[in-house]
C-alpha cells in the first residue's frame, strides 16, 4: 500500500518569533502548501522537556499560531494545531520509546547541547525527545519533513525508528496489508539560500531566543525602526562586499547578512553579490533594512490583530486539532493492532 505523499513539520512554542525561525522555517511551510497536504504543529509538549511558565506557555503558542498564520498559512486548507491536543503522539511516542536503542540517543548532539555539562539534572522528557519527534511526523504517515541542519539528525532517527519498526513487525504489517512496511521513511526538505541564519552579533553562532542581548535578533514583531537599528548595528567587518560567493568564505558576518538579503528577496546568494559586490557595507544595509522591514512589519502588524483576539487563536488551534485526529486515530489504531494491544 504506498503512502499519500503528506508534509509533517512544528515549532517550538517558546517565544520571540524571529528572522531565523521566518527564513529558516516559516516561509517554507508557506510555500509548501502549494503543492502539499501540510500539517503545522506547535509542539508544546516539546517545549515541557525544559520548565516553561504555564502563562507564557499557552502564550508562546498562540503567537507562533499567529506568525504561521500573519506570514501566509492557510488553516482552513492545511491543518494547524498544538501538539498537546492530540493524544496520539504522547502514545505512539512511549511505543517508539520501546523501539529506539539507547546508543541511537547517545548519539544525538542536541541533548548534549541543551543538557550542558550537568546532564544528570536533565530531564528525561529532553534525552527522549527525538523519539518525540518521530512519533510526530510518523502519526501522520508524514512523507516529507521541511528540516533544518540542525534538525537532520532527528529525521535520521526517525527513520531508523521507523525501519526498525517495519523490521521488528514484519509479519503483522504484510499481514495487515502493508507488505512494504506500515511507517514511511521520510524524507527532509531543505531548500533556500538562508535555511540557517546567524546572530546579528556573531555569525559564528545561530540566531537564538534565549540570547541576552535582543540586538542579536529580529524579531517578528519588531516595528520598522527597531528592525533598521538592529540592521545598521549588526556586526561586519572592514572589507566591501565581494563579487562572488567564494568571497565570503571566512567572513561569516558578511556571509550571514548576504544569506539574510537573499532569503528576503527569494533569490540566490550570486544574484545579491551581482548587485552589492564591492559595496561598503553601510549601502548594503541600507537596502537590506529596506527590504527586511518590507517584508517582516506587514507580519508583525498582523499578529499582533490575531493576537488581540485569543479566542479566535484557540478555534483555530481546536479545529487543526480535530482534523489531525481525523488523520492520526486509525494510524495509531493500526499501530496498536500490529503491536498486539488489545482495544475494545
Amino acid at each position: 500500500m504506498a503512502h499519500k505523499t503528506r508534509v509533517f513539520s512544528g515549532v517550538q512554542p517558546t517565544g520571540n518569533l524571529h528572522l531565523g525561525n521566518y527564513l529558516g522555517a516559516i516561509t517554507r511551510f508557506v510555500k509548501l502548501q502549494a503543492d502539499h497536504d501540510c500539517l503545522y504543529c506547535v509542539v508544546d509538549l516539546h517545549a515541557i522537556t525544559t520548565f516553561q511558565d504555564p502563562d507564557e506557555l499557552a502564550r508562546n503558542t498562540r503567537e507562533v499560531t499567529a506568525a504561521f498564520i500573519a506570514s501566509g498559512i492557510d488553516p482552513a486548507r492545511h491543518i494547524v494545531f498544538n501538539q498537546s491536543q492530540v493524544s496520539g503522539h504522547a502514545e505512539l511516542a512511549w511505543i517508539f520509546n520501546c523501539v529506539a536503542r539507547l546508543g541511537w540517543l547517545n548519539r544525538m548532539t542536541q541533548f548534549k547541547e541543551k543538557a550542558g555539562k550537568d546532564r544528570e539534572a536533565a530531564s528525561a522528557g529532553l534525552y527522549v525527545y527525538p523519539n518525540l519527534m518521530a512519533a510526530d511526523i510518523l502519526l501522520y504517515h508524514a512523507t516529507h519533513v521541511p528540516v533544518g541542519e540542525d534538525q537532520k539528525q532527528h529525521l535520521e532517527l526517525a527513520r531508523d525508528i521507523a525501519q526498525k519498526f517495519n523490521n521488528d513487525f514484519a509479519k503483522t504489517i504484510a499481514r495487515a496489508g502493508y507488505p512494504d512496511g506500515f511507517f514511511p521513511l521520510p524524507e527532509p526538505l531543505i531548500t533556500g539560500p538562508a535555511t540557517r541564519v546567524m546572530s546579528l552579533r556573531d555569525g559564528t553562532r545561530k540566531m537564538s531566543k534565549s540570547e541576552e542581548s535582543d540586538m542579536t535578533r529580529i524579531n517578528l514583531t519588531d516595528d520598522a525602526d527597531l528592525i533598521a537599528k538592529k540592521i545598521k548595528k549588526a556586526k561586519t567587518d572592514p572589507e566591501p562586499l565581494p563579487s562572488e560567493v567564494k568571497g565570503l568564505e571566512a567572513r561569516p558576518e558578511a556571509d550571514n547578512l548576504v544569506g539574510i538579503y537573499a532569503g528576503l528577496a527569494e533569490i540566490s546568494k550570486d544574484d545579491v553579490l551581482r548587485e552589492f559586490g564591492g559595496a561598503t557595507f553601510s549601502k548594503f544595509k541600507e537596502a537590506l533594512a529596506e527590504l527586511a522591514t518590507a517584508r517582516l512589519t506587514p507580519i508583525g502588524d498582523e499578529m499582533r490583530q490575531l493576537l488581540a483576539d485569543p479566542v479566535e487563536i484557540d478555534r483555530i488551534l481546536s479545529d487543526g486539532a480535530r482534523r489531525a485526529h481525523d488523520i492520526a486515530d486509525p494510524i495509531l489504531a493500526k499501530t496498536k493492532d500490529i503491536v498486539g494491544f488489545i482495544r475494545s
